[in-house]
């Protein structure tokens, strides 16, 4: 969420950038073609990390319609760990190590906090970080690119639109000046662009897939899960049950007629699939799965 980025200058983008590797740029490698999509998709789980909670006490600028104005409501800022046969993809990045155990920071209508790392998270299940084999953020907004300093040796996968917006090529300004130090961490990583639709391990069972507006190259993550079946996580599509139900666009949203198509196109895709969908920063959506998806 742009509106809450100048939180990374005040909660120590200097520290966050003083850890960044020292090691050579990144190769940029483009994605080859997709594999043929197999009957079987390979048998996944999925855990669910809590990256942070965000409180926000007036959700005005959530609705472009001006319906939210005064309303309060606390999202949880979910990551999740997809585990393939063929590897690991952690989704999402969350809020920044730096607000981990320390009291709840609060900067204007939103007041966030992180329990344990990402790092922390990960050795609770036994993984180690280097076991990540890639990375993909839903988009470049400051509670979810927090921790990319924890997942160095992984490869990012990220499509051409969400990098040039992270990295402008014409070398215009960011949108937010103060990630770039947080940005500065993602360079260091071995870099695959990916398309509009990418099948991560070449079998159908997670798909990333371009849903555009709030920022320029937003994406989502489809699964299908052995138990629950099809799964579509929103990234920030959506941030409330209501905003899916009344199709609000955030008064911050990059583009909003790009975002309504994008409400079109999932809502599609969730339909011929039968999906469940999970919006990453709904709690009711997120406390039933007890940080698992299966």
């Amino acid at each position: 969420m742009r509106l809450v980025l100048l939180l990374t200058a005040a909660t120590g983008a200097l520290l966050l950038a003083a850890c960044a590797p020292e090691t050579p740029a990144a190769v940029e490698a483009v994605a080859d073609a997709p594999a043929p999509e197999v009957a079987e998709a390979a048998a996944l789980t999925v855990n669910v990390l809590d990256c942070g909670k965000i409180t926000i006490s007036d959700l005005d600028a959530f609705s472009s319609a001006g319906d939210y104005a005064g309303q309060a409501d606390e999202f949880t800022d979910t990551c999740y760990l997809v585990n393939h046969p063929n590897g690991r993809l952690l989704w999402d990045l969350g809020l920044p190590t730096q607000l981990v155990g320390q009291p709840p920071f609060t900067q204007q209508i939103f007041t966030v906090s992180v329990e344990k790392s990402i790092k922390d998270q990960l050795a609770a299940l036994g993984i180690l970080p280097s076991e990540i084999t890639y990375v993909s953020i839903s988009h470049s907004h400051f509670d979810h690119v927090g921790q990319v300093d924890q997942v160095q040796g992984s490869t990012w996968l990220v499509n051409q639109k969400e990098y040039d917006a992270m990295f402008p090529p014409d070398g215009a300004p960011l949108a937010d000046p103060t990630l770039a130090p947080t940005y500065a961490l993602f360079q260091p990583m071995e870099r695959q662009i990916i398309g509009a639709e990418h099948d991560v391990f070449g079998d159908g069972s997670v798909v990333i897939f371009e849903t555009s507006g709030h920022t320029p190259g937003h994406a989502s993550l489809q699964l299908k899960m052995p138990e629950t079946g099809p799964v579509l996580l929103t990234g920030d599509l959506y941030h409330r049950t209501e905003s899916r139900a009344l199709g609000r666009v955030p008064r911050f949203n990059y583009n909003e007629a790009d975002t309504v198509a994008a409400f079109a196109a999932f809502e599609a895709r969730a339909a011929e699939l039968g999906a469940k969908v999970i919006i990453q920063h709904e709690p009711a959506d997120i406390a039933p799965l007890g940080g698992i998806i299966r």
